[in-house]
């Protein structure tokens, strides 16, 4: 089989950033450790209600600075209904499914992650301003899927 000149030059220059951003990629994951965001931490998706931290959903204080707030999804809302937390301090956000793929979005902030069942995400944001925010269902999840959403009330502390 007989190459043109052209097409042996485009062949090795198409083979050589193939293989550069093979090794980019390649550098990021195994030596600057980027992961993908959550989703690291497996449970089983039909044992979520008697898995820990999920077993006690809600805001839970872990030092003078830092809050969790454990969130389970399901089809058309978010366990539990109300979350109140103090403005100014770091809440880290642990939310699962317990069925399909849902999102969890607080518009105007860094908060987004795509939940996955029987996957564990987390996601930390410091709220700086007091107020009523929502969370949304980005993530189309059957018929009632525009119900799904809840506020989270941040409050002086």
């Amino acid at each position: 089989m007989h190459l043109h000149k052209f097409e042996k030059i485009w062949l090795i220059f198409g083979i050589a950033m193939l293989a550069v951003f093979l090794g980019i990629v390649g550098v990021q994951a195994f030596t600057q450790g980027q992961t993908p965001a959550g989703g690291l931490k497996k449970i089983d998706p039909e044992k979520v209600d008697v898995t820990a931290p999920f077993d006690n959903p809600g805001v839970h204080q872990l030092n003078d600075d830092t809050y969790e707030v454990v969130i389970k999804a399901m089809a058309y809302g978010y366990e539990p209904s109300e979350i109140e937390v103090p403005a100014g301090k770091e809440i880290i956000f642990k939310v699962t499914s317990k069925d399909v793929i849902h999102s969890f979005t607080i518009p105007n902030t860094k908060v987004n992650m795509m939940i996955v069942p029987g996957q564990i995400n987390e996601k930390s944001y410091t709220f700086k301003e007091p107020g009523t925010y929502l969370i949304l269902c980005n993530e189309y999840c059957g018929t009632g899927h525009h119900f799904m959403h809840t506020e989270i009330e941040v409050v002086e502390e």
